[in-house]
């Protein structure tokens, strides 16, 4: 069976930490102190508390304020200088040519960000697909709805699939339907349902063998 290799975008492919994340925060912010007539504060607090409770700010406002998912993602996603604002190692084009099988991007970010992403890192020709959060309906991960719609579109097992995230609680959605998980995080320890933690995506191909994966 081939296996297909499911990447995240941030933070996974390449590193949105010290300038992407904060700009979409605060365009975030900016948006729901637009749309929610709220002052700064009081939008920041309720962009966090829809983060945490549904996985996605957007999921949030669809729910409570009835906001519409295309508006909200093209205003909060607008980055004129992305060029300087995404982190990459220069060898990541080699390292994704290395993997055996098909692979795929599996993103929450919206369609226009993660095409301009992947073209600036140079990767997008090498994947199958960018799935993006349009693309699952507007229920981000770790929601199993869009993993389900990802499986249906390529006509995929889970058990072919490769899950390859920083965000842990993905992965647990992940492994619930039995993919393989990787896990790129800095911290010492996994929690069971992750099969493979790495620091960087540049260790995969020599994690290739603790998944059963040959070249």
């Amino acid at each position: 069976m081939n296996k297909v290799w499911i990447f995240d975008l941030d933070n996974t492919l390449h590193n949105a930490t010290p300038h992407i994340f904060p700009h979409i925060n605060r365009s975030m912010t900016a948006y729901l102190q637009q749309h929610l007539q709220l002052d700064e504060q009081a939008a920041n607090k309720l962009r966090v508390d829809y983060w945490q409770r549904y996985g996605a700010t957007l999921h949030g406002m669809m729910r409570h304020h009835g906001t519409d998912p295309d508006h909200f993602l093209w205003h909060t996603h607008q980055f004129p200088g992305l060029p300087q604002m995404v982190v990459h190692e220069p060898q990541l084009r080699q390292v994704l040519q290395r993997l055996p099988g098909r692979k795929l991007v599996f993103s929450n970010a919206p369609k226009h960000y993660a095409q301009a992403v992947l073209k600036l890192l140079r990767v997008d020709d090498l994947f199958d697909d960018l799935f993006a959060i349009e693309h699952t309906r507007y229920q981000p991960k770790p929601s199993i709805a869009g993993f389900m719609r990802l499986l249906r579109k390529h006509n995929l097992k889970p058990a072919q699939c490769v899950m390859v995230e920083d965000a842990a609680e993905n992965l647990r959605a992940a492994k619930r339907l039995g993919m393989h998980t990787v896990w790129v995080n800095a911290t010492p320890r996994a929690p069971a349902y992750v099969d493979v933690k790495i620091r960087t995506v540049m260790e995969l191909p020599r994690a290739m063998a603790r998944l059963r994966i040959s070249a």
